[in-house]
């Protein structure tokens, strides 16, 4: 199941795509607030973005470019403005497709799928977790934030990738203490608490801060 952002002033078409893309099983999402459209972005942190061009206050090429200063996320235009000059303005904003108004839902349908398995296909790209613009690399262990790469010790990636993959769920401690340490024979609780810190104190450095939320008596959560 993907998440999928809709950027979409037209609230019955947005209701009609979000209707044939969940028959689908994926998640939608719509916005609802075009001034602070980043934002739910950002909160939401979607596997794709489909986004009208025509919208109050900034226009979809406006949001697109916003979006690629911090995600590389797969973009598809949509728009009743669909001459050549326009099209090729999507691609070269950042742009992944381009699908004209009147939109056919089932052509909407297909080049979304063809899109989700090009980008998200673990055999043929490196696998990563994307969360608030921190994109942790799942060969190399390694978390890359706004252009820095932050050193992570073996447990801290293992700590972050688990929290990363529920993301939106809290995580006990028991089960991130049997995920760090199973091939050891005794380990005290109290390292978990260490290795939470040292790794908060790492994304804060580098300006992640309250990525990791702490739910006392239950474990561990990033939202």
């Amino acid at each position: 199941m993907y998440r999928i952002f809709i950027i979409e002033d037209d609230f019955s078409l947005a209701r009609a795509m979000k209707k044939q893309i969940e028959s689908w099983g994926h998640e939608v999402r719509c916005a609802e607030d075009f001034q602070n459209v980043m934002q739910a972005f950002m909160e939401y942190d979607p596997h794709m973005v489909l986004v009208d061009i025509m919208l109050p206050f900034f226009n979809g090429y406006h949001w697109c470019s916003e979006i690629r200063k911090i995600s590389e996320v797969p973009v598809i235009f949509i728009s009743s403005v669909s001459d050549n000059m326009n099209i090729v303005m999507a691609m070269n904003m950042g742009g992944d497709d381009f699908i004209a108004k009147p939109v056919d839902l089932n052509v909407m349908t297909a080049k979304m799928q063809a899109l989700l398995r090009r980008t998200y296909d673990m055999g043929s790209r490196v696998p990563v977790l994307e969360h608030r613009g921190a994109v942790l690399n799942l060969n190399d262990t390694s978390l890359v934030y706004e252009g820095q790469k932050i050193d992570l010790t073996k447990n801290e990636f293992r700590i972050l990738q688990t929290l990363m993959e529920q993301r939106g769920k809290v995580v006990s401690r028991d089960t991130l203490m049997t995920k760090l340490w199973q091939m050891d024979v005794y380990v005290e609780e109290n390292t978990l608490t260490v290795n939470v810190n040292r790794l908060r104190r790492k994304l804060e450095a580098a300006g992640l801060r309250n990525f990791i939320t702490t739910k006392i008596g239950s474990g561990y959560l990033i939202e």
